[in-house]
């Protein structure tokens, strides 16, 4: 096989891959860009419930509930402690009071966990202040009214979260489960307090990344699920009514044993016929991270979870609640992680080739190049760049309008290199999977200076 027909070969798959994610991206940005704020709902008439897993959160956690218990004080606060090694029970314990004399705080609920039953993931944290609420609501209790609001420890959801939720177009409809609102990074703008001035600048760059990610890229996929009815679930700012999460219940709890435990919980609730939604009229601000080998870890995580949701590929396929296209959207977004791995061997192929000809008649190889062959790499390099260049102009325009055009370019490029960072943690996670290893990894955050992370079997 000569070389034009073998580079031929190879650009063709690569360009079928990219056009087919350009024209995905394309249907995308279009819902997202059209959006305008919805009405927002009574919130009274719904009955709250954050709950928030902690794993040696003492430094974020006083902050968090003192905020969710001011900004929302008739919701119920209820603190996950997964066998802590520092003082996060004991943080939450003073603050229930009791105070003034009173019997303490009554909305402020400290569940605490212990090994060997502790540290084995965050779903079955979330499972066992499932089972202490509905120990504490009684069996009598309207189910239907509850909604349990899934937040970080280090989590600050918009003072207008409940009512934008309670719209009548989210919890508002009986038919919706649960409800994802959108996330925004805290500390974009805002350099890392140690470090010299490249590091501060890479870490400010690796926060705006992420900040653009979910505000922009994750924010106009959710807007775009809405018209195939596959709206998913994130890990923090998590809406659920406690019926739909009573409807999927197995063993512990509804959520189960997968690393990405939000994704999984979306899918058990759209094959049992709930409807989900989404929300940018409000958010959840969280923490990004300033360090490269941290982000790697939370996404190499995330990937490895995804590819263990590939044992529903069968039950979404087959559920009669999901539309053909809706249930190939979420086959298509479970097979990101496999595709990146293909494209990771696929893509450099031409390249590599090209070099190996080049060393033997660099004459030819130019002349080949330079008749017209130079269209078709520029047309590969476009298709594979354009769809994520076009995101740092989105971003500014509707999340940074104060920021120059310019910058939007700068922010695409950038966004572009970011992306390429999931190539890795693809090929770690499945590298993790082969190796048996599921355990569950906690990311430290940027307040905490230890260095020994440890790694959990399920």
């Amino acid at each position: 096989m000569n070389l034009s027909l073998l580079l031929g070969l190879t650009q063709a798959l690569a360009l079928t891959m990219s056009v087919a994610f350009v024209t995905y991206v394309c249907l995308i940005v279009v819902p997202y860009m059209r959006h305008k704020p919805l009405p927002t709902g009574d919130p009274s008439r719904l009955e709250w419930h954050f709950f928030v897993p902690c794993r040696d959160e003492e430094p974020v956690i006083a902050d968090t509930v003192v905020y969710l218990r001011t900004t929302f004080p008739h919701a119920h606060v209820w603190v996950i402690d997964d066998d802590s090694e520092d003082g996060t029970a004991a943080v939450v314990t003073s603050l229930r009071g009791p105070r003034h004399g009173g019997s303490g705080d009554k909305h402020l609920h400290l569940v605490q966990r212990r090994r060997p039953l502790a540290r084995t993931g965050k779903g079955d944290a979330l499972n066992s202040a499932y089972r202490a609420l509905k120990h504490w609501m009684g069996k009598h209790a309207d189910t239907d009214r509850a909604i349990i609001v899934v937040v970080d420890a280090d989590g600050r959801p918009a003072a207008n979260c409940l009512e934008v939720c309670a719209a009548g177009h989210l919890f508002g409809d009986g038919r919706v489960g649960a409800v994802q609102v959108d996330v925004r990074m805290s500390n974009r703008g805002v350099p890392p307090a140690e470090g010299g001035f490249l590091a501060k600048r890479w870490g400010s760059a690796l926060v705006r990344m992420q900040d653009l990610e979910f505000r922009s890229a994750i924010a106009a996929i959710q807007l775009s699920r809405g018209h195939t009815g596959t709206i998913s679930m994130g890990g923090n700012g998590q809406f659920t009514r406690l019926s739909a999460l009573d409807s999927i219940v197995e063993g512990a709890g509804p959520w189960r044993g997968a690393l990405l435990e939000d994704f999984e919980l979306g899918v058990h609730l759209l094959t049992a016929g709930w409807h989900t939604g989404f929300t940018v009229d409000t958010h959840v601000d969280q923490e990004a991270l300033y360090s490269m080998r941290r982000f790697l870890t939370q996404r190499t995580r995330w990937g490895q979870g995804t590819m263990q949701c590939s044992r529903y590929v069968r039950r979404i396929w087959d559920s009669r609640h999901l539309s053909t296209l809706g249930a190939a959207e979420m086959l298509y977004y479970l097979a990101q992680p496999w595709m990146q791995l293909l494209g990771t061997l696929i893509y450099p192929i031409p390249f590599v080739l090209l070099g190996f000809r080049a060393a033997e008649d660099p004459v030819a190889v130019w002349e080949w190049f330079s008749g017209g062959a130079w269209l078709l790499f520029a047309t590969y390099g476009s298709f594979g760049l354009m769809p994520f260049l076009i995101w740092g102009p989105i971003y500014r325009k509707k999340c940074e309008p104060d920021k120059s055009f310019l910058r939007g370019v700068a922010y695409g490029f950038g966004y572009a290199l970011y992306i390429y960072t999931f190539y890795i943690t693809s090929w770690r996670a499945l590298i993790r999977m082969i190796r048996g290893n599921n355990g569950w990894t906690k990311t430290r955050r940027n307040t905490e200076t230890h260095t020994s992370v440890v790694a959990l079997d399920h």
